[in-house]
């Protein structure tokens, strides 16, 4: 992974930047921080959620944390293993009901 830097004002470059800070900002503004590490501890918890906890549909269903440490094949295909597996038992319950 390189670190790219955008040109300001180019919407092909900015336009996922500005997108996580309108998450950030629509996320953090729902509540009143009265002190200013109260802010901070806020911002870090959201980014914590962010690459570590919520589920990014772009990525496969995975976590930025996931991908940029290389585990995402993995939990793609143990997902794969367990669908197909829950498939056959679904499969094996409906022929032994029909029986």
């Amino acid at each position: 992974m390189t670190h790219i830097r955008g040109a300001p004002c180019h919407p092909q470059m900015q336009g996922k930047v500005e997108r996580w800070h309108q998450t950030l900002k629509n996320r953090i503004l729902l509540e009143h921080a009265y002190l200013p590490g109260e802010l901070e501890a806020r911002v870090g918890a959201f980014i914590e959620h962010y690459n570590h906890r919520r589920a990014h549909e772009s990525l496969g269903n995975l976590t930025p944390a996931d991908v940029y440490f290389g585990r995402g094949e993995g939990i793609l295909a143990e997902r794969k293993r367990i669908k197909r597996q829950t498939l056959m038992d679904r499969r094996l319950h409906h022929q032994a009901q029909a029986a």
